[in-house]
């Protein structure tokens, strides 16, 4: 049965079907890293990773976690800055979590609750940036594409 993420009040609820089988305190959240192939948009998302005091969560992108964590309490995680962003690639999950399900995809791991100590050393090699709201991410981006444009049309007389 599909994976599923609401906001219940202040706390984000983990459904299958239509079972609550998990409840994590937005309070707790200290950081949510989302792991994109590709791109930034929702549609790139492989995994996002809920950091809280004690453990990892691990949440599919197939759950929503994108439109229902991100989208619908945007200026909640704005004035908290603490969504994160790191390239898939650069992303390695122990072997028996990015593998065991998805065989074929890398980075696809189900939903799993891990003690902080479990995944801690692998995070920290990884390249994060952030914090950084997808608003921010996107003009970022957008900046870096005019300034590269302009420098390349600054270089180009010299080339001839």
């Amino acid at each position: 049965m599909k994976l599923t993420i609401r906001w219940d009040s202040r706390d984000l609820v983990v459904l299958r079907g239509d079972e609550e089988v998990d409840r994590i305190a937005a309070i707790d959240i200290q950081r949510v890293i989302l792991v994109c192939s590709g791109g930034d948009t929702p549609a790139d998302l492989d995994f996002a990773l809920i950091e809280t005091p004690d453990e990892h969560v691990l949440l599919p992108a197939a759950s929503g976690i994108a439109g229902r964590l991100y989208f619908d309490r945007q200026p909640y995680w704005t004035e908290r800055a603490c969504i994160y962003w790191v390239t898939g690639k650069h992303a390695a999950l122990p072997r028996h979590i990015g593998h065991r399900i998805w065989p074929l995809r890398r980075n696809c791991p189900p939903y799993l609750r891990l003690p902080t100590r479990e995944l801690a050393s692998l995070i920290e090699q990884w390249q994060i940036v952030g914090p950084q709201t997808w608003e921010q991410r996107k003009w970022a981006r957008a900046v870096s594409k005019r300034h590269l444009a302009a420098q390349a049309r600054s270089l180009a007389p010299s080339l001839s």
